[in-house]
């Protein structure tokens, strides 16, 4: 039974990756400051002998002196504040929870007796508006558009920095829209909210044209665990994406036919720079994924796929809540 922390692992993915590490019977602790995940989500292995709750930030010096690093063989970094379009009014946010957090994590790991190898969660928004699409790991230069891109990308030049000189090792997945049950932001959560307050007119942020790459996440657990068993580098970059792109307009009509919707009118807003949904927003994503497709992977579903489960399991979610 090995010792495995997992920072924000009461979150939408981080939740999803206690659950298997949970079923491995692992030792897991999850250290979390409940802001964006939710005891829910991890509530049936609370009473577990395996399973350990710490409420913590990683921003807080009195918090961070819970955590003793050297006992943990994995960390699996993914407390963050995952919402894009905050940096476009408040930037510190991204700052402050994001690069701050992780050099805090960073330090306790320089300063540990042993080293654990780190698991981090980045995304896709680090490579900007890329002119080559599919988008592969070793396109350059990388130009994010969103705070939330550059401080994703800050993060990642830090473990690199990190990895190197203090002597651990770091597997850095870029993740495209990750979807499914727990998920508590993003445009399908969106219009399943707009449309239980209004079922007869749905906002649609930009001009309906943004098309992007969305995975479900139970495919981007599998790509993150076997990524990391079997990645060979000292610093190893993968994307995890789906191989399709989808449309917002189209995830639009799944999310109103599988809520039994008629007759919904469309309200665009018209967005910014061409259609964009918000200053920041990339219009057009998908990631190229044959690097990790070579160790063995291949999502599942597809992104129209995806999209159809995840309105199934989050309609289902407010049923029993």
């Amino acid at each position: 039974m090995r010792k495995i922390l997992v920072t924000g692992g009461a979150g939408f993915i981080g939740s999803h990756l206690v659950d298997i590490l949970m079923n491995r019977r692992e030792e897991v602790h999850v250290f979390d400051n409940l802001s964006a995940g939710s005891l829910e989500n991890v509530r049936q292995w609370l009473d577990k002998p395996n399973f350990t709750f710490i409420n913590g930030d990683l921003l807080s010096s009195v918090d961070l002196e819970k955590l003793k690093i050297e006992r943990f063989h994995t960390i699996f970094h993914l407390a963050a504040n995952p919402e894009v379009k905050l940096g476009s009014t408040d930037p510190t946010i991204h700052f402050q929870q994001n690069i701050a957090a992780t050099y805090n994590l960073l330090e306790l790991m320089r300063k540990a007796e042993s080293r654990p190898t780190l698991v981090f969660t980045s995304t896709s928004t680090v490579y900007g508006e890329a002119s080559k699409i599919p988008t592969p790991e070793d396109y350059a230069p990388l130009k994010p558009i969103s705070t939330y891109g550059a401080s994703k990308l800050a993060c990642e030049a830090l473990i690199s920095a990190y990895a190197y000189t203090y002597g651990f090792k770091a597997v850095i997945y870029r993740l495209a829209n990750i979807v499914g049950s727990r998920s508590r932001h993003g445009v399908i959560f969106d219009f399943i909210q707009k449309l239980k307050t209004n079922p007869e007119e749905l906002e649609i942020l930009g001009d309906g044209t943004q098309t992007k790459s969305y995975l479900h996440v139970s495919d981007c657990a599998e790509a993150i665990f076997l990524g990391l068993k079997k990645s060979s580098e000292q610093v190893e970059i993968f994307n995890i994406g789906s191989e399709d792109q989808t449309d917002v307009k189209t995830i639009a009509k799944i999310v109103i036919e599988e809520m039994e919707l008629k007759n919904v009118k469309f309200r665009f807003t018209g967005g910014v720079d061409g259609g964009k949904g918000w200053k920041g927003d990339v219009k057009n994503m998908l990631l190229d994924i044959s690097k990790i497709g070579r160790l063995g992977w291949k999502p599942k579903h597809n992104s129209k796929q995806a999209i159809t489960k995840t309105v199934k399991e989050l309609t289902a979610e407010t049923l029993n809540a």
